[in-house]
């Protein structure tokens, strides 16, 4: 695409859906309380005050509403197409046998959307959570037969590990949603990276930009903006799980549906930029369990032993923790971006590297606590 096509491919993707949710938001925050979506202060919470959930609802709404009327736009362009710009005519035939899958992952991420605002409301124990997501994720991998990228011979192994990603990447996010600003930011970087490796690398089948998967990512991206403006320290309303499930199988199923390689390609390395670009919610999942774990608590018991609180032990502010965490990410992703323009020898030390910082990062928390705690 050239440079003016790229800009009116982000505008009509990251302005519809940041206006909505930015602008639902304030009706959500309004409501929040008859509806009872009040996230109160507790012990293992950074907030002290009550404050308004449904804030994944906003999101939710702000991706949804103009993928209903992109559709309905697609159908009429299928009749005519005259007012459609001339760079995206070749691609509505695509779009059009795309529209299923979209809408299975809409629909599923519907789902977990709702199973997170009756958890909001009610609690619901993490085993029913867990069930729930696993039901979801299996159907979308087994019967979309959406798969990572392994080049494994033997699909249930694969079949296997993709339902894993899809439940760790939804429950990392959830995890990651513990400081204003936090997950949601996090998301964005992610998203916005992922849609560059596809945007800036063809698909090696069709030597073309990955334009339904990008565009998938930047409207979900722009939700992410509008939500962030009502989420900045201090945030007048929270993610919530309904957020956090969403945000996070949005991303893991677009990771999963894009094609990053080909087994016979010149770099089949770059296979592992989505693990790079989310190495960030990653290492806070793992490390958060293994703390978890070591002190005897159950690994889905919530605390403050997450990344953000473990550096705001360390005497940083929480938005000097939040501002971290967000440079961190991006120096994944950036890494992400470098693996398709680097040799094998190349992309063996951009992974290196990402794992030097966050064994780097690992080594400066534990050493701190432990002084801290002499």
């Amino acid at each position: 695409m050239t440079l003016q096509q790229t800009i009116w491919f982000l505008l009509t993707t990251l302005i519809p859906s940041c206006l909505i949710t930015w602008g639902s938001a304030f009706i959500i925050r309004r409501r929040a309380a008859s509806w009872g979506l009040l996230d109160h202060p507790a012990e293992r919470k950074v907030h002290s005050k009550v404050t308004p959930l449904g804030g994944g609802l906003a999101v939710w709404l702000g991706v949804l509403s103009p993928f209903v009327i992109g559709s309905v736009l697609l159908w009429v362009a299928s009749e005519e197409s005259g007012w459609i710009p001339s760079f995206a005519q070749p691609h509505l035939a695509g779009l059009k046998d795309q529209l299923t899958g979209l809408w299975m992952l809409l629909g599923a991420g519907t789902i977990l959307m709702v199973l997170g605002l009756v958890d909001d409301l009610r609690n619901i124990s993490w085993q029913s959570r867990i069930v729930v997501q696993l039901l979801v994720a299996s159907t979308c991998v087994i019967w979309q037969d959406w798969r990572l990228t392994l080049f494994l011979e033997w699909q249930p192994i694969t079949w296997f590990l993709s339902v894993l990603w899809i439940v760790g990447l939804v429950n990392s996010f959830n995890m990651l949603d513990n400081m204003d600003g936090l997950s949601g930011g996090v998301a964005a970087i992610a998203g916005s990276t992922l849609a560059a490796v596809l945007l800036l690398n063809p698909d090696p089948a069709t030597q073309q930009p990955q334009m339904f998967v990008a565009g998938v990512l930047l409207v979900l991206v722009g939700g992410l903006l509008g939500f962030l403006w009502h989420n900045r320290p201090p945030a007048r309303i929270f993610l919530g799980d309904a957020g956090s499930y969403f945000v996070g199988f949005c991303i893991a199923s677009c990771t999963l549906l894009a094609t990053f390689t080909s087994y016979r390609g010149p770099q089949p390395h770059a296979v592992l930029a989505p693990l790079c670009v989310l190495a960030v919610p990653i290492y806070d999942t793992v490390t958060v369990i293994w703390i978890r774990l070591r002190q005897g608590n159950s690994p889905f018991q919530a605390d403050k032993n997450h990344f953000s609180h473990r550096l705001v032990e360390l005497g940083f502010s929480r938005s000097q923790a939040v501002l971290t965490i967000y440079l961190t990410t991006l120096c994944c992703g950036f890494a992400a971006l470098l693996l398709h323009r680097v040799d094998a020898i190349g992309a063996l030390l951009i992974v290196l590297l990402v794992v030097c910082l966050l064994a780097l990062v690992a080594i400066i928390e534990s050493t701190a606590r432990r002084q801290l705690r002499q």
